[in-house]
């Protein structure tokens, strides 16, 4: 099968390369790959800003498939399913992590499209414990970009609490998604673009949020939370400077710039600074479940597998609205 893989670390792109279709092992399913969302993530894992990946791997953790093989002892799949593979694929279940309900914690996890090959492929192998089935008010392109963006983001939108008023730095993927679960739930939503970019502004309008401005701007209120996606530690303080008494910021990114130094001031009255890592399997159910009730706007781009590095440039530079998918069958 084709595949487009990381060769060598740091590389900035991915290669193609023809590998042998792998058979699942006991506990596994082998899909064919319908569709596969380009992550950020991705960009650190080919970038070279996240340590020790798999050489060579294939990117990718953002997969819709259709179960073409079962391995031994999987039960709650059936050959023709349609399944999501998401970047959480592997936890013990043994350690005090996972025994305490955060696996995204766990200290031997591993990662599809980063220890483990993923979705910029014709085919995946996963662990079908850490599978879900996809809500079918989704078309296979439109609910790729649900199992990061919308996982991870919907993680990181319940850390925020329940914000009132929530604002969201970086208005990608992930943003355009939870900003619609937020408006949905009767909160009022505040996107923060990158001064000047016209275009990331009017796309958060049309996403419907209640207020837009320059990451640099003050609201018309002072915000309840903020999730910073965009990868800028710069942010925080920034973020921090226009929450309410008692409000939250919430680091959404799996890596980020540093964060500078800032006044004693800007964190006091109980303001609280957190990360989010990973994601549960109890995070995924949820969410989904939640997906499957409403009707989520996912604003996708897609390209043939072998434009892969042009989906990554085109992330990199700022030139998408919404997610870059990959279709394998174009």
């Amino acid at each position: 099968m084709l595949a487009m893989a990381l060769t060598r670390p740091k590389a900035g792109r991915v290669e193609p390369v023809q590998q042998p279709i792998a058979a699942p092992g006991p506990g596994q399913i082998a899909v064919r790959v319908l569709a596969c969302g380009v992550c950020r993530t991705d960009l650190h894992v080919v970038d070279g800003d996240l340590p020790g990946p798999a050489i060579p791997v294939v990117p990718g953790h953002e997969i819709v498939g259709r179960v073409e093989r079962i391995g031994a002892d999987v039960t709650g799949f059936a050959l023709g399913d349609r399944v999501g593979i998401p970047w959480l694929g592997y936890a013990c279940g043994r350690c005090e992590f996972c025994r305490a309900g955060q696996e995204n914690l766990c200290r031997t996890a591993r990662y599809t499209g980063y220890q483990i090959n993923g979705g910029y492929a014709e085919q995946a192998v996963a662990d079908a414990r850490f599978c879900f089935r996809l809500p079918d008010n989704y078309d296979d392109e439109h609910a790729a970009p649900l199992l990061c963006a919308g996982l991870i983001g919907y993680r990181a939108y319940r850390m925020a609490g329940d914000a009132k008023r929530l604002g969201l730095y970086g208005f990608g993927a992930a943003a355009h998604i939870i900003a619609q679960v937020a408006s949905h739930q009767g909160r009022e939503v505040s996107a923060f673009v990158t001064p000047g970019d016209t275009t990331a502004a009017e796309f958060a309008r049309a996403v419907g949020v209640h207020w837009v401005g320059w990451s640099t701007e003050a609201p018309p209120e002072p915000l309840s939370a903020a999730i910073i996606f965009a990868p800028v530690g710069a942010l925080v303080p920034e973020a921090l400077s226009r929450t309410r008494p008692g409000g939250v910021v919430v680091c959404a990114g799996i890596h980020m710039s540093d964060i500078p130094s800032f006044p004693y001031a800007l964190l006091w009255e109980e303001r609280i600074v957190r990360s989010v890592a990973n994601l549960t399997r109890a995070d995924a159910r949820e969410f989904l479940e939640l997906a499957g009730t409403m009707r989520l706007r996912t604003t996708t781009t897609r390209y043939p597998l072998r434009d892969a590095n042009t989906a990554l440039d085109d992330l990199r530079s700022g030139r998408l609205n919404g997610a870059a998918v990959i279709v394998p069958s174009l």
